[in-house]
Protein backbone atom coordinates (compact mmCIF):
# COMPACT_ATOMS: atom_id res chain seq x y z
CA UNK A 1 0.00 0.00 0.00
CA UNK A 2 1.35 3.60 -0.85
CA UNK A 3 0.14 6.68 0.95
CA UNK A 4 -1.33 9.19 -1.57
CA UNK A 5 0.06 11.99 0.45
CA UNK A 6 -2.27 14.99 -0.15
CA UNK A 7 -0.72 17.35 2.87
CA UNK A 8 2.88 16.72 1.45
CA UNK A 9 1.75 17.12 -2.88
CA UNK A 10 -0.39 20.36 -1.78
CA UNK A 11 2.61 21.44 0.09
CA UNK A 12 4.83 21.23 -3.34
CA UNK A 13 2.11 23.11 -4.91
CA UNK A 14 1.62 26.05 -2.65
CA UNK A 15 5.33 26.57 -2.76
CA UNK A 16 5.50 26.95 -6.40
CA UNK A 17 2.11 29.06 -6.43
CA UNK A 18 4.04 31.33 -3.94
CA UNK A 19 6.62 32.19 -6.28
CA UNK A 20 3.90 33.41 -9.30
CA UNK A 21 1.88 35.26 -6.61
CA UNK A 22 5.29 36.94 -5.51
CA UNK A 23 5.83 37.64 -9.70
CA UNK A 24 2.75 39.09 -10.17
CA UNK A 25 3.14 41.59 -7.12
CA UNK A 26 6.41 42.70 -8.89
CA UNK A 27 4.47 43.53 -11.62
CA UNK A 28 1.68 45.60 -9.13
CA UNK A 29 -1.00 42.90 -9.32
CA UNK A 30 -2.10 41.25 -6.17
CA UNK A 31 -4.40 38.16 -6.57
CA UNK A 32 -7.86 38.85 -4.74
CA UNK A 33 -9.98 36.47 -3.55
CA UNK A 34 -13.68 37.52 -2.57
CA UNK A 35 -15.06 34.82 -0.21
CA UNK A 36 -19.22 34.58 0.11
CA UNK A 37 -20.80 32.66 3.59
CA UNK A 38 -24.34 32.83 3.84
CA UNK A 39 -25.33 31.72 7.64
CA UNK A 40 -23.75 30.29 10.12
CA UNK A 41 -23.15 26.96 9.00
CA UNK A 42 -20.49 24.98 11.17
CA UNK A 43 -19.03 23.12 8.16
CA UNK A 44 -18.96 25.86 6.29
CA UNK A 45 -17.18 28.73 8.18
CA UNK A 46 -14.83 26.33 8.89
CA UNK A 47 -13.79 25.51 5.20
CA UNK A 48 -13.94 29.42 4.67
CA UNK A 49 -10.97 29.36 7.37
CA UNK A 50 -8.80 27.47 6.03
CA UNK A 51 -9.12 29.17 2.34
CA UNK A 52 -8.80 32.12 4.35
CA UNK A 53 -5.24 30.90 6.39
CA UNK A 54 -4.28 29.40 2.61
CA UNK A 55 -4.66 33.06 0.99
CA UNK A 56 -2.77 34.73 4.02
CA UNK A 57 0.20 32.01 3.66
CA UNK A 58 0.54 32.67 0.04
CA UNK A 59 0.59 36.30 -0.25
CA UNK A 60 -3.17 36.52 -1.65
CA UNK A 61 -5.17 38.76 -1.03
CA UNK A 62 -8.61 37.78 0.55
CA UNK A 63 -11.87 39.19 1.88
CA UNK A 64 -14.99 37.40 3.52
CA UNK A 65 -18.17 38.61 3.17
CA UNK A 66 -20.53 37.25 5.42
CA UNK A 67 -24.29 37.19 5.57
CA UNK A 68 -26.84 36.53 7.95
CA UNK A 69 -29.23 33.32 6.53
CA UNK A 70 -32.02 35.74 6.30
CA UNK A 71 -30.72 37.85 3.64
CA UNK A 72 -32.66 38.43 0.69
CA UNK A 73 -30.89 36.57 -2.59
CA UNK A 74 -31.78 39.86 -4.47
CA UNK A 75 -28.96 41.08 -2.35
CA UNK A 76 -26.70 38.38 -2.48
CA UNK A 77 -26.81 38.86 -6.13
CA UNK A 78 -26.21 42.37 -6.04
CA UNK A 79 -23.06 41.71 -4.33
CA UNK A 80 -21.75 39.38 -6.48
CA UNK A 81 -22.33 42.11 -9.32
CA UNK A 82 -20.25 44.59 -7.18
CA UNK A 83 -17.80 41.67 -6.72
CA UNK A 84 -17.40 41.14 -11.14
CA UNK A 85 -16.63 44.46 -11.51
CA UNK A 86 -13.93 44.93 -8.07
CA UNK A 87 -10.44 45.03 -10.45
CA UNK A 88 -8.87 43.90 -7.23
CA UNK A 89 -11.22 40.98 -6.48
CA UNK A 90 -10.04 38.18 -9.44
CA UNK A 91 -11.91 35.48 -8.01
CA UNK A 92 -15.23 34.84 -6.35
CA UNK A 93 -16.02 31.81 -4.23
CA UNK A 94 -19.68 31.47 -2.68
CA UNK A 95 -19.82 28.77 -0.50
CA UNK A 96 -22.11 26.34 -0.43
CA UNK A 97 -24.97 25.01 0.56
CA UNK A 98 -27.04 27.89 0.49
CA UNK A 99 -29.93 28.91 2.60
CA UNK A 100 -33.13 27.07 1.40
CA UNK A 101 -34.63 30.49 0.02
CA UNK A 102 -31.73 31.30 -2.11
CA UNK A 103 -31.47 29.35 -5.80
CA UNK A 104 -28.02 27.81 -5.96
CA UNK A 105 -28.17 27.72 -9.98
CA UNK A 106 -29.20 31.16 -10.10
CA UNK A 107 -26.29 32.46 -7.85
CA UNK A 108 -23.57 30.57 -9.44
CA UNK A 109 -24.53 31.93 -12.92
CA UNK A 110 -24.29 35.39 -11.31
CA UNK A 111 -20.80 35.04 -11.08
CA UNK A 112 -18.88 36.44 -13.78
CA UNK A 113 -16.79 32.81 -15.65
CA UNK A 114 -13.82 34.71 -15.53
CA UNK A 115 -13.68 34.87 -11.93
CA UNK A 116 -14.96 31.00 -11.44
CA UNK A 117 -12.62 29.88 -9.09
CA UNK A 118 -14.94 27.60 -8.23
CA UNK A 119 -15.08 26.09 -11.62
CA UNK A 120 -18.59 25.75 -10.89
CA UNK A 121 -20.42 28.31 -13.46
CA UNK A 122 -21.90 26.74 -16.95
CA UNK A 123 -19.65 28.01 -18.81
CA UNK A 124 -16.54 26.51 -17.01
CA UNK A 125 -19.14 23.25 -16.58
CA UNK A 126 -19.38 23.51 -20.78
CA UNK A 127 -15.19 24.15 -21.40
CA UNK A 128 -14.57 21.17 -19.45
CA UNK A 129 -17.58 18.82 -21.18
CA UNK A 130 -15.67 19.35 -24.63
CA UNK A 131 -12.06 19.55 -23.12
CA UNK A 132 -11.72 23.38 -23.57
CA UNK A 133 -9.32 25.35 -21.12
CA UNK A 134 -10.89 26.75 -18.21
CA UNK A 135 -11.91 26.68 -14.46
CA UNK A 136 -11.95 23.22 -13.44
CA UNK A 137 -13.62 22.49 -9.99
CA UNK A 138 -11.27 22.47 -7.43
CA UNK A 139 -12.02 18.77 -5.78
CA UNK A 140 -11.95 16.97 -9.30
CA UNK A 141 -8.69 19.53 -10.18
CA UNK A 142 -6.68 18.07 -6.97
CA UNK A 143 -7.78 14.19 -7.47
CA UNK A 144 -6.19 14.66 -11.23
CA UNK A 145 -3.06 16.87 -9.63
CA UNK A 146 -2.46 13.90 -6.94
CA UNK A 147 -2.81 11.42 -9.24
CA UNK A 148 0.04 13.17 -11.45
CA UNK A 149 2.23 13.75 -8.66
CA UNK A 150 2.85 9.79 -8.25
CA UNK A 151 2.98 9.31 -11.74
CA UNK A 152 -0.18 7.04 -11.75
CA UNK A 153 -1.33 7.10 -15.55
CA UNK A 154 -4.95 6.36 -15.77
CA UNK A 155 -5.11 5.62 -19.62
CA UNK A 156 -6.97 2.02 -20.52
CA UNK A 157 -8.19 1.76 -16.69
CA UNK A 158 -11.37 1.13 -15.87
CA UNK A 159 -12.25 4.19 -13.38
CA UNK A 160 -15.10 3.77 -11.21
CA UNK A 161 -16.67 7.01 -9.97
CA UNK A 162 -19.43 6.60 -6.70
CA UNK A 163 -21.78 9.72 -6.83
CA UNK A 164 -22.74 11.97 -9.29
CA UNK A 165 -22.86 15.68 -7.99
CA UNK A 166 -21.98 18.23 -10.09
CA UNK A 167 -19.19 19.47 -8.01
CA UNK A 168 -17.07 16.24 -7.43
CA UNK A 169 -18.74 13.31 -9.18
CA UNK A 170 -19.85 14.41 -13.04
CA UNK A 171 -16.51 16.80 -13.27
CA UNK A 172 -14.05 13.98 -12.31
CA UNK A 173 -15.57 11.65 -14.83
CA UNK A 174 -15.18 13.80 -17.32
CA UNK A 175 -11.35 14.71 -16.57
CA UNK A 176 -10.86 10.80 -16.49
CA UNK A 177 -12.47 10.42 -19.74
CA UNK A 178 -10.24 12.95 -21.36
CA UNK A 179 -7.25 11.13 -19.80
CA UNK A 180 -8.29 8.34 -21.38
CA UNK A 181 -9.80 6.27 -18.87
CA UNK A 182 -13.08 3.70 -19.06
CA UNK A 183 -15.18 5.81 -16.50
CA UNK A 184 -18.17 4.28 -15.26
CA UNK A 185 -20.67 6.41 -12.77
CA UNK A 186 -22.37 4.37 -10.19
CA UNK A 187 -25.41 6.36 -7.86
CA UNK A 188 -27.89 5.64 -5.62
CA UNK A 189 -30.13 3.95 -8.03
CA UNK A 190 -26.98 1.71 -9.96
CA UNK A 191 -27.68 -1.99 -9.82
CA UNK A 192 -25.65 -4.53 -9.01
CA UNK A 193 -23.10 -2.00 -7.46
CA UNK A 194 -21.06 -4.26 -5.53
CA UNK A 195 -20.03 -5.81 -9.31
CA UNK A 196 -18.78 -2.68 -10.29
CA UNK A 197 -17.04 -1.52 -7.43
CA UNK A 198 -14.55 -4.70 -7.83
CA UNK A 199 -13.77 -4.43 -11.53
CA UNK A 200 -12.03 -0.22 -10.48
CA UNK A 201 -8.32 -0.55 -11.61
CA UNK A 202 -9.08 3.55 -10.07
CA UNK A 203 -11.75 3.69 -7.29
CA UNK A 204 -13.22 7.31 -6.55
CA UNK A 205 -15.84 7.42 -3.66
CA UNK A 206 -17.97 11.09 -3.02
CA UNK A 207 -20.85 9.91 -1.52
CA UNK A 208 -21.16 11.33 2.07
CA UNK A 209 -21.03 7.64 3.99
CA UNK A 210 -18.76 6.90 6.74
CA UNK A 211 -17.24 3.72 5.88
CA UNK A 212 -19.54 2.93 3.31
CA UNK A 213 -16.92 1.10 0.95
CA UNK A 214 -15.94 -2.07 2.57
CA UNK A 215 -12.40 -4.10 1.42
CA UNK A 216 -14.46 -7.08 -0.11
CA UNK A 217 -15.83 -4.50 -2.67
CA UNK A 218 -12.41 -3.19 -3.58
CA UNK A 219 -9.79 -5.18 -6.64
CA UNK A 220 -6.77 -6.29 -5.58
CA UNK A 221 -4.37 -3.44 -6.62
CA UNK A 222 -6.69 -1.10 -6.76
CA UNK A 223 -5.75 3.00 -6.65
CA UNK A 224 -8.29 4.23 -4.34
CA UNK A 225 -9.23 8.06 -3.84
CA UNK A 226 -11.72 9.00 -0.90
CA UNK A 227 -13.13 11.99 -1.06
CA UNK A 228 -15.51 11.59 1.85
CA UNK A 229 -15.02 13.80 5.13
CA UNK A 230 -17.47 12.72 7.81
CA UNK A 231 -17.63 13.96 11.07
CA UNK A 232 -18.14 11.06 13.77
CA UNK A 233 -17.76 10.68 17.06
CA UNK A 234 -14.01 9.93 17.05
CA UNK A 235 -13.35 12.87 14.16
CA UNK A 236 -13.23 12.95 10.76
CA UNK A 237 -13.67 9.59 8.73
CA UNK A 238 -14.12 9.26 4.61
CA UNK A 239 -16.29 7.19 3.15
CA UNK A 240 -13.86 4.16 2.74
CA UNK A 241 -12.98 2.06 5.16
CA UNK A 242 -9.51 3.05 5.47
CA UNK A 243 -8.21 0.38 7.62
CA UNK A 244 -9.90 -2.98 5.80
CA UNK A 245 -9.24 -1.54 2.33
CA UNK A 246 -5.45 -0.36 2.79
CA UNK A 247 -4.28 -3.93 2.86
CA UNK A 248 -5.69 -4.61 -0.68
CA UNK A 249 -5.33 -1.07 -2.30
CA UNK A 250 -1.76 -0.15 -4.23
CA UNK A 251 -2.80 3.51 -3.67
CA UNK A 252 -4.87 5.05 -0.94
CA UNK A 253 -5.96 8.34 0.05
CA UNK A 254 -5.94 9.05 3.93
CA UNK A 255 -9.23 10.83 5.40
CA UNK A 256 -8.11 13.49 6.78
CA UNK A 257 -4.99 14.47 4.47
CA UNK A 258 -5.54 13.10 1.12
CA UNK A 259 -8.58 15.44 -0.95
CA UNK A 260 -9.01 17.97 1.67
CA UNK A 261 -5.64 19.75 1.23
CA UNK A 262 -5.55 19.49 -2.55
CA UNK A 263 -8.83 21.29 -2.88
CA UNK A 264 -7.18 24.41 -0.80
CA UNK A 265 -4.30 24.51 -2.92
CA UNK A 266 -6.20 23.99 -6.42
CA UNK A 267 -8.52 27.16 -5.25
CA UNK A 268 -5.52 28.96 -5.00
CA UNK A 269 -4.16 27.98 -8.27
CA UNK A 270 -7.50 28.94 -10.14
CA UNK A 271 -7.18 32.43 -8.16
CA UNK A 272 -3.61 33.29 -9.10
CA UNK A 273 -4.57 31.89 -12.87
CA UNK A 274 -7.13 34.36 -12.49
CA UNK A 275 -5.22 37.02 -11.52
CA UNK A 276 -2.85 36.08 -14.54
CA UNK A 277 -5.76 36.19 -17.09
CA UNK A 278 -6.97 39.57 -16.25
CA UNK A 279 -3.97 40.94 -16.17
CA UNK A 280 -2.10 39.47 -19.24
CA UNK A 281 -0.86 43.55 -20.67
CA UNK A 282 0.86 43.11 -16.64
Amino acid sequence: MNLLNGKEVSKKIKNDLKQDVESLKEKGVTPGLAVVIVGDNPASESYVSSKQRACEALGIFSKKYALDASETEENLLTLIEALNTDPDIHGILVQLPLPKHMDEIKVIQAINPKKDVDGFHPVSAGKLLIGQKGFKPCTPFGIIKLLDFYNIDVEGMHAVVMGRSNIVGKPIAMMLLERNATVTICHSKTENVDEILKQADLLVVAIGRPFYISSDVVKKGAIVVDVGINRVQDGLVGDVDFKSVKNKAKYITPVPGGVGPMTIAMLMANTVQAAKEQNLDA
